[in-house]
């Protein structure tokens, strides 16, 4: 069941990630195959090592919020979840510069991975095994932002930020989950 639950928490926190490659590759049509791997490493690279970050700050925390943990996962999951949809509902294919740029990209993977940060101390509260965590938040990312790039160029204008809005409302399933399994079981 952990890792059911830090897969879901990985493919969620890829939306973000995959919303650009799918933008971007609605939006440059001519993006290369190593531009959309070079943005799909980035991507992996930054959703892989936020987690890693917020987990150690989580687990300093620990021994002072173990009482209430399930509601701090719960509002962060929700309040991730819940911005995650605002900013779905607020994109157009314009806000999405080239990410072929060095610059770009690197403030891409990192608006791309904040979100993961917040989930790194709710991992702490979900699973022992953070470096398996972060991996899989890792690959993850890396395989669908690369899909994304590819799907973006032939069929992005379909879907463009619904799968933002998707991933924020698994997000938002995933905090309540955690918190009715501590209030209840």
């Amino acid at each position: 069941m952990e890792f059911v639950t830090v897969f879901i928490i990985a493919v969620s926190l890829a939306m973000d990630a995959f919303a650009v490659s799918v933008a971007t590759g609605t939006t440059y049509k001519n993006f290369s195959l190593y531009n959309a791997v070079r943005m799909s490493l980035f991507f992996a690279v930054f959703q892989g090592v936020m987690p890693l970050f917020g987990h150690w700050l989580g687990a300093g925390f620990e021994a002072y919020i173990v009482d209430f943990d399930h509601w701090i996962a719960f509002l962060l999951l929700a309040g991730i979840g819940g911005k995650m949809i605002r900013d779905a509902r607020k994109h157009t294919k314009d806000e999405h510069p080239n990410p072929a740029g060095l610059w770009v990209l690197l403030m891409l993977s990192i608006a791309t991975s904040i979100d993961a940060l917040a989930v790194g101390v709710t991992l702490s509260l979900v699973t022992n095994y953070i470096y398996v965590a972060v991996a899989t938040i890792g690959v993850i990312t890396f395989v669908l932002s690369l899909i994304g790039c590819k799907a973006g160029q032939r069929v992005g204008h379909i879907f463009e930020n619904k799968i933002e809005i998707i991933a924020g409302l698994v997000l938002i399933g995933i905090g309540l989950k955690i918190l009715v399994q501590h209030l209840f079981f």
